[in-house]
């Protein structure tokens, strides 16, 4: 079974940079994607970014080109490298692991709080 676990967040001020890692032990050799989600004003988790075991990509349109989603599989990790952050990022941010044919896994998250 997979398991994920987040951190790197933390309070930075407008402008600043953070980098979220997402750590999976399990059966890693069966995800398919690794994403980051975080609330929305309705508070359903909202794509950030995401990654396919074939390098495809996908970022929301309000963090592109701030946000940069990479998977280092020697090491069971998945990043998000957050540049210019903007008070609207303050959110708890999750990663969740897809697998094929499986439920999704989701992490317990973690809080970035940006301060104008």
């Amino acid at each position: 079974q997979v398991r994920l676990v987040e951190s790197g967040g933390g309070l930075v001020q407008a402008g600043g940079s953070l980098r979220l890692s997402c750590a999976v032990s399990g059966n890693t050799f069966s995800i398919n994607v690794i994403g980051w989600y975080r609330p929305d004003p309705g508070h359903q988790r909202e794509l950030v970014a995401t990654i396919r075991s074939d390098g495809a990509i996908v970022y929301a349109d309000s963090v592109k080109g701030r946000f940069t989603i990479s998977r280092d599989n020697s090491k069971n990790t998945a990043y998000l490298q957050m540049n210019n952050l903007r008070p609207e990022d303050t959110a708890i941010y999750y990663c969740k692991a897809s697998e094929i044919l499986r439920p999704d896994v989701w992490g317990q998250g973690t809080q970035v709080t940006v301060s104008s």
